[in-house]
This record gives structure tokens, sequence and C-alpha cells, in this order.
């Protein structure tokens, strides 16, 4: 498997004693990313209310290779078990983002979901980016779909 190198930097308040992303099994495709608290947060972590969303650090700043971004996705074991999402799934990180690397959760579940420091939150996957040219037209082809909206294959 070919890999890219994606340059990680810590900030300034990270606790560099947590794991950096990893993944977690030989093919997989996401690298789980860990809440990584300021001093004052470390213990009792980030409650996340039902219906509600807050924006969790991870301690680290991207350097991403030009032509490619990093995708933020959700965790399908905190979707499924707790309602834990990200309300921008995928979030995008673009190559020329220098910041710190915060996900955005959402609660969906019933219950407050606690984000404890070194918390597995979510994954980052590396993908490959084409930027299109556009172009003008007055008029576009005909497909057997046409301009049919939502719905308009089937039902659902």
């Amino acid at each position: 498997m070919t890999r890219i190198p994606v340059t990680l930097a810590w900030t300034d308040e990270a606790d560099r004693t947590l794991p950096l992303p990893s993944y977690e099994t030989p093919q997989a495709a996401g690298a789980d990313l860990r809440a990584n608290f300021a001093p004052g947060l470390r213990e009792s972590g980030m409650t996340v209310y039902p219906g509600a969303r807050g924006l969790v650090p991870t301690g680290l700043r991207l350097a991403i290779p030009e032509g490619y971004e990093v995708q933020i996705r959700p965790r399908s074991g905190l979707a499924l078990k707790h309602g834990i999402t990200l309300p921008n799934a995928p979030g995008t990180i673009d190559a020329d983002y220098r910041g710190p690397l915060g996900v955005i959760l959402m609660n969906m579940g019933e219950q407050p979901f606690v984000i404890s420091h070194g918390d597995r939150i979510a994954q980052m996957i590396l993908a490959p980016v084409l930027q299109a040219g556009f172009v003008l037209a007055e008029t576009l082809d005909d497909t057997a779909r046409g301009a049919g909206g939502f719905g308009s294959t089937g039902t659902g």
C-alpha cells in the first residue's frame, strides 16, 4: 500500500503523550483521531447533549500535500451506539489550511454523551483532489433522467 506523507504538528496546548492518528487494522481506510483537550478540560472532558454539537480539539495541525485533502468522517461505533456523528460529514481539510484540527461532533442520540480526553472521536482519510474547470453553456445535453429531482428514479 502506498503511503503519502502528511506532516503533523502539535498545537501549543496539546497533550503530547496521546497517540498520533493511527490505522487500527492493516487495511483500514481511516486513521483514528483522538480528543486532545487543553489542560483545564482534560479531567472533565466535554459533554454533548442530545441535539447539540461541539467542537472537539485534536491537538494537531496538518500539512497535507498539494493535490490531496483530508476527509473527517464519523466513527461507526459511536454513531450506532450513541448517535454521535459529524453534521458536516465528510468534513474537508484543504491542503493549504494550517490551523488547529477540530472535529464538530453532534449528538443525535437520546442521552448526553461525554467525550473524555484521549477518546477516539472520528476518522481521517487522505483523498486525492481533482478541481473542475467550469465551462458556461447555453444548454446542456439531454439524459434519460433529465431534470427529475429527489425521488424521480423510484420510491424513497
